[in-house]
């Protein structure tokens, strides 16, 4: 028996979609694989590695742990909708950039998606503060030092 299908209506980094999905598909799957947008990354799939995030009505959740059913008439970030323009980064992403804050690249994504709400409530944040911040994110390569270096940059900068 072929699975019901759901029309959605959602707005991703600015641009506005109407979308049949499936009501079990999940919306990382919905963006990677429906959206072409594959900036957003599958890790663990339980919402644990924080690959997955983007801004949903500008808070940072984890689209591996929702339906994309369930953000219809909602609006979504994902880290393709951060740069102002094709040539220009967002400040943050300017200074993951400058502080060699990544190396295979695979956890950016969701640490600059989670950083974003962060720094716009808490724009002078303490090293303690950062580290907080990111304890949600993990990354397997860079031990987090350099990451802690970019938001500090960044939070210069705004």
């Amino acid at each position: 028996m072929a699975s019901k299908r759901f029309d959605i209506q959602v707005t991703v980094n600015g641009k506005k979609y109407e979308h049949p999905v499936s009501p079990r598909l999940l919306l990382s799957d919905f963006l990677r694989h429906d959206l072409g947008l594959s900036g957003t990354h599958v890790g663990c799939e339980h919402g644990v590695c924080g690959a997955c995030t983007i801004l949903l009505n500008g808070e940072a959740v984890r689209s591996c742990l929702l339906f994309a059913v369930q953000v219809n008439g909602q609006e979504i970030t994902t880290v393709e909708g951060l740069a102002p323009g094709t040539e220009d980064l967002h400040p943050l992403q300017e200074a993951f950039r400058e502080a060699h804050a990544l190396q295979c690249g695979f956890c950016t994504p969701g640490f600059l998606m989670s950083l974003i709400p962060f720094l716009q409530e808490n724009p002078n944040p303490s090293e303690k503060e950062i580290r907080e911040a990111l304890s949600g994110n993990l990354c397997r390569c860079t031990g987090y030092q350099n990451i802690v270096k970019a938001v500090m940059l960044c939070s210069q900068k705004l």
